[in-house]
């Protein structure tokens, strides 16, 4: 199942995971997008070690997820997408361990 998105110069998520080289745009006009075509909001987030934002969004139920990578400057890239996104229950590390 393909699904077109319309980023700039347009983004292809295709849901069996692949895809061709990400696609970026301003991260408002990224969030925006997901927000209106998917109903898709952040829902877990991490910082990388050269400062980018890496961010998972899904909708409610998890029927759709994208992954985006938001660089120190704004410019997001949409790094992967699919369908069927279910979140784990995390468990405290002992750092002493």
């Amino acid at each position: 199942m393909k699904k077109a998105l319309a980023l700039g110069l347009g983004i292809a998520l295709v849901s069996s995971g692949a895809m061709a080289a990400p696609q970026c745009d301003q991260r408002d006009t990224v969030i925006k997008l997901l927000e209106d075509k998917y109903k898709e909001a952040p829902v877990a987030i991490g910082v990388t070690n050269n400062g980018g934002l890496v961010e998972v969004l899904s909708n409610d139920g998890g029927g759709t997820w994208s992954i985006i990578v938001t660089n120190p400057d704004g410019v997001s890239c949409l790094v992967a997408a699919g369908e069927g996104w279910r979140s784990m229950q995390q468990v405290a590390v002992d750092p002493e361990a």
